[in-house]
């Protein structure tokens, strides 16, 4: 018996992949339609029960409506400029490779060196809660609304929303993990997937553990965990169900917002060591430089994500205490 899952033949990035005229719609894509009206209706829904009333101003449709196209159209802009800049390297080698800090002008550009459309392919989630936070602030100043309780209200949706991107990322057989002897481990057969000599002898072992039949192929595919399925479990579902849970009962504005932002670190953080590094990155940190990105040696391996994850677990820590504290001051002023 087989102790891994084959990725399934008939999931394609297409949608219609035999369509000629329609191959440019993609699932990640449409994921992504999904989760921004996901978080709209759950916006919408805490607007109902009173989440951003204060008395004087009740939201309006034209509000939510502007309030989450400022945040999305920064947030698209955050994740595409994070993504070319930190994740992409530049390969002199690669004819096809582009340096975006000497041209930034193509971070936008939807086409490759060979005018081929590729869209605007990779986006960092990072650069997105960035660009999405300045969207909310810029928003909120120009309309004088109070930050933290909408930034609040916001977060009850983007949890669940979210969820549906990392799906799209497992329907494009990306952002998979490491190797594993799981039996839940997937092959992804795309032909970016990292493939190992059978002449090697830990190859040899890995594949006796899993009962695969290594003896006819010239390179080997193993088993991955699908990293992509455990973020939308527990950095969407679990988070959305913490938040949606504590939404009636926060202490004070923002207490929401500062729970996503640690609850996303943590969780990301965690699963950080089972999904494969970016192979031109490889680990920030490192206890064993050569270490390899394919399977985890070592907790102190530290990748990109890993390190932008931490920072936002000290950001959300200090935000709640500097929140809170405020929060106290004007009770006591109150009183």
């Amino acid at each position: 018996m087989f102790l891994y899952l084959n990725y399934p033949s008939w999931i394609t990035p297409e949608i219609f992949p035999n369509v000629k005229f329609l191959s440019l719609l993609r699932w990640y894509g449409l994921m992504y339609v999904f989760a921004f009206v996901t978080a709209y209706f759950i916006l919408k829904k805490v607007t109902k029960e009173g989440a951003l009333d204060n008395g004087k101003y009740k939201a309006t449709e034209d509000d939510l409506f502007s309030f989450i196209g400022t945040g999305i159209l920064f947030l698209l802009i955050g994740a595409r400029v994070a993504s070319t800049l930190i994740y992409q390297r530049y390969d002199p080698s690669d004819p096809a490779s582009i340096n975006y800090w000497t041209h930034p002008w193509l971070i936008f550009w939807p086409f490759d060196k060979q005018m081929h459309f590729t869209g605007f392919a990779g986006m960092s989630y990072h650069g997105g809660f960035v660009g999405g936070l300045l969207g909310m602030i810029i928003w909120c100043k120009k309309h004088k609304q109070p930050i933290a309780k909408w930034v609040d209200a916001m977060v009850c949706g983007i949890p669940l929303g979210f969820t549906f991107g990392r799906i799209g990322n497992f329907l494009n057989g990306e952002l998979y993990g490491r190797i594993t002897t799981m039996p839940w481990g997937m092959t992804f057969n795309v032909p970016y997937s990292e493939r190992f000599s059978p002449a090697e002898q830990w190859v040899q072992d890995f594949a006796a553990k899993i009962n695969m039949d290594i003896s006819t192929l010239n390179f080997v595919n193993f088993p991955r965990h699908p990293s992509q399925l455990y973020e939308a479990f527990f950095e969407g579902i679990v988070l959305w169900l913490i938040i949606w849970l504590l939404r009636k009962h926060k202490k004070f504005d923002g207490m929401l917002g500062c729970i996503y932002t640690f609850g996303y670190g943590l969780f990301r953080f965690v699963i950080e060591y089972f999904r494969k590094p970016d192979t031109e990155i490889g680990y920030v940190i490192a206890k064993d430089s050569s270490a390899p990105i394919y399977t985890n040696t070592s907790l102190l391996n530290i990748s990109t994500g890993q390190i932008l994850c931490f920072l936002m677990i000290l950001g959300s820590i200090a935000a709640y205490i500097i929140l809170w504290r405020k929060s106290l001051k004007a009770a006591d002023n109150k009183a």
